[in-house]
C-alpha cells in the first residue's frame, strides 16, 4: 500500500476542485489503514473534518442502505422479489405494464428519474407514501425489462413495498435491521429539524466563489438518496457485504449481480449496488452519490480485501478516477 501516493491524489483533487471540505477512510483486510479529513466542515466557523465524526449527505449509497433492509426482508420470506409491485402495494396507480420489485432494485421497471427543479425540493414528507406522490400518476418510460434507466423514484417505490412486506415503517425498518446490527451510529435520516452532532454544513460551486448550497429537504427520497454517514461508518458498511455473515450468501449472490435486459444485456447494476471490473482484474460492488451539498463514492472490492469510502460536502464534485485509484494504491 502507498498512503503517499493516495494523500497526494487526494490533496490534488481537493485543491484543483475547490472541495470546501472532504473525509476519506480506507479498509483493508480487517483493520482502516488510513483515514484523513481535508478541509472544513463549517467554512465559516473554520471546523476540521473528521472522518470519524463529520457527517456528510451520502446521496445515492442510501440505495445500497435501503437494498440491505430490503435483504433481511427477503431472507425472512416476507416478499418475492418477482412478485408484481401491486401485489404490496394495490393502491399504486395502475400502469400500461406490470412491474417487480427487482426491476425497481435494478432501474429497469421504467420509473422515470427527477425532472426540472425536483432534485431542489424543500417540501417536507411526513410518510414514504406522501413522497410518491411527485411521480406516482406518471407513465411508465419503457416497457420494464427492456431499457436501463436509473431513477431515484424507483427506489421511493421500493421503499414503499419494502414497508407493506415488512409490516414496519421504512426508517424503523432501516434503524433495527442495518444501523443497529452493524453498528453505524453515526448514520441516519437527514432530517431538517434535528440536531445532528457533527453534521457538515452544505456547498456548491460558483466560477468564482463556494456558496452555501440550497436548502432542500431530502424526506422526499429516504431510501434513494436521504442518509447523512462517516466514512468510518460506510466502511464497515461495506465490509458486511464482503462475506456472508450479516447476509446469507444467496442473498449476496443475488445482490452483488449484475441484471439483465430482456434480451440478455447486463446492465452493471444488481439489487442497490453497482458492480464492475477495474483495470481488467479486480472486480469491485459500490455506489456513488450526488446530493445538494454533498458527493460520495463507497467501493469494495472483495477479492483484494480493500474498501474506500470518500465524502464532501459540495455538490456536483466530479472525483474522476481518483477514488478507483486509490484502491488500486492499497492493492498493489
Amino acid at each position: 500500500m502507498d498512503q503517499k501516493l493516495a494523500d497526494e491524489a487526494m490533496s490534488a483533487l481537493v485543491e484543483e476542485e475547490r472541495v470546501p471540505g472532504l473525509a476519506i477512510s480506507v479498509w483493508q483486510k480487517g483493520e482502516i489503514v488510513w483515514s484523513k479529513g481535508y478541509g472544513f466542515a463549517d467554512l465559516e466557523q473554520q471546523v476540521p473534518v473528521d472522518p470519524l465524526h463529520t457527517r456528510f449527505r451520502i446521496g445515492s449509497i442510501s440505495k445500497p442502505i435501503a437494498a440491505a433492509a430490503l435483504a433481511k426482508v427477503y431472507e425472512r420470506g416476507q416478499i418475492d422479489l418477482d412478485a408484481s409491485i401491486y401485489t404490496y402495494l394495490p393502491q399504486f396507480p395502475k400502469k400500461a405494464y406490470d412491474f417487480s420489485t427487482r426491476q425497481l432494485a435494478g432501474h429497469i421497471a421504467g420509473v422515470r428519474h427527477y425532472k426540472g427543479t425536483e432534485f431542489l425540493s424543500d417540501d417536507k414528507y411526513e410518510t414514504v407514501w406522501e413522497g410518491l406522490a411527485i411521480f406516482k400518476d406518471d407513465s411508465l418510460l419503457f416497457e420494464p425489462g427492456t431499457q436501463y434507466n436509473y431513477s431515484t423514484y424507483g427506489w421511493n417505490l421500493l421503499s414503499a413495498v419494502t414497508e407493506i412486506a415488512s409490516g414496519k415503517e421504512f426508517l424503523n425498518l432501516v434503524q433495527t435491521e442495518v444501523f443497529n446490527p452493524l453498528g453505524l451510529e453515526k448514520t441516519h435520516a437527514d432530517w431538517n429539524h434535528e440536531i445532528i452532532p457533527w453534521r457538515t454544513r452544505f456547498y456548491e460551486l460558483t466560477p468564482t466563489e463556494v456558496q452555501h448550497a440550497p436548502h432542500v429537504d431530502n424526506s422526499i427520497k429516504w431510501a434513494g438518496g436521504g442518509f447523512l454517514s462517516t466514512t468510518d461508518d460506510l466502511i464497515k458498511f461495506g465490509e458486511a457485504f464482503m462475506k456472508p455473515g450479516y447476509l446469507k450468501k444467496e442473498t449476496l449472490d443475488i445482490w452483488l449481480t449484475s441484471q439483465k435486459l430482456n434480451d440478455g444485456t447486463e446492465t452493471g447494476y444488481g439489487i442497490g449496488w453497482r458492480v464492475g471490473t477495474l483495470a481488467g482484474k479486480y472486480k469491485w460492488f459500490g455506489h456513488s452519490g450526488g446530493s445538494i451539498g454533498g458527493t460520495s463514492w463507497l467501493i469494495v472490492f472483495p477479492e483484494e480485501e480493500v474498501i474506500v469510502a470518500v465524502l464532501s460536502n459540495i455538490g456536483g464534485l466530479s472525483y474522476g478516477q481518483v477514488p478507483f485509484q486509490v484502491g488500486q494504491f492499497f492493492i498493489e
